[in-house]
């Protein structure tokens, strides 16, 4: 028993310490598991919408996070010599800035350049709303990186190293795989993308490329058409009632 024991090691993944008796570092600890939640997010996502925009970030992602374990036992950077957190692996670059650093460059492209939210019918709000947006991605990604410095589980150097990759990362795979295609579709990108939506497994698997077609996705004509059939049925509840 005693054997097993010291064999033993922590998942550093989910396991994280915090000081207990600071409110703020309880909500840093929850907010530094961010990537941990948004992988079965992007689950989801890509099953129920079948979206090729998703499924193509949710790869994106998994490369990035490929390209971070590669370069940590690549540079073989220990972590912070003062944490006493007694943590395995190594620290650089840090694997949650990255993470946070890919995903909100990746959506900050993907909402700036194709994505129009509905209208609320005044310019002022319609690019406030937009602001805000941006500034949430940012902040997200920021709190999340200096939770990990909070933490004790990386160096500053560590930390902004993980978000400047990522940031790279996203934006140069959101442009690789998602505005060149769109802006050039007679070039080799937008070929590709038109060959992977039409590949017979793509087409069993009802996968579709939404902001090819619609400004939105298809958000708003999905809703229409549901607004439609609800009150149609809302009508005849309504009539039989009333007879």
């Amino acid at each position: 028993m005693a054997a097993l024991a010291i064999n033993r090691v922590s998942l550093d993944l989910t396991h994280v310490l915090y000081d207990a008796s600071s409110d703020t570092s309880l909500i840093l600890a929850l907010l530094t598991l961010s990537p941990i939640l948004l992988m079965p997010a992007f689950a989801v996502l890509a099953v129920q919408t079948r979206e090729l925009t998703i499924i193509n970030m949710w790869a994106g992602q998994f490369l990035s996070e490929g390209f971070n374990l590669a370069l940590k036992h690549i540079i073989k950077q220990e972590r912070p010599s003062d944490s006493q957190l007694h943590l395995n692996g190594y620290g650089f670059p840090s694997s949650h800035s990255q993470y946070m650093g890919y995903f909100s460059a990746f959506l900050t492209c993907h909402m700036y350049f194709r994505h129009r939210f509905a209208s609320t019918g005044s310019t002022v709000l319609d690019q406030l709303f937009r602001a805000v947006v941006y500034l949430g991605l940012a902040a997200w990604a920021g709190i999340v990186a200096y939770s990990r410095l909070d933490l004790l589980y990386h160096t500053p150097h560590q930390v902004q190293w993980g978000l400047g990759i990522g940031i790279a990362l996203g934006v140069s795979h959101y442009v690789v795989t998602e505005l060149l295609p769109a802006k050039y579709p007679e070039s080799i990108f937008g070929r590709t993308r038109r060959a992977v939506v039409n590949h017979p497994v793509s087409v069993w698997l009802q996968l579709r490329d939404g902001w090819a077609v619609w400004a939105d996705g298809g958000r708003e004509s999905e809703w229409m058409r549901w607004r439609s059939v609800w009150l149609e049925q809302h009508a005849g509840l309504v009539e039989r009632k009333t007879t």
